[in-house]
């Protein structure tokens, strides 16, 4: 274990990511927040 710990994504960055790619800002909000739930959860579970 290297002792870091994610605490999740730079929501700032992903929405203006979606932004770059032309995808709603609304839908985003609905889709980015369980993506990143199963994101961290999955990137823990590698991590221990």
């Amino acid at each position: 274990m290297s002792g870091s710990v994610i605490l999740g994504w730079d929501m700032t960055a992903a929405l203006q990511l979606g932004a770059a790619l032309k995808i709603e800002a609304l839908i985003l909000a609905e889709l980015l927040p369980p993506i990143e739930a199963v994101m961290v959860r999955k990137s823990a579970e590698r991590q221990a």
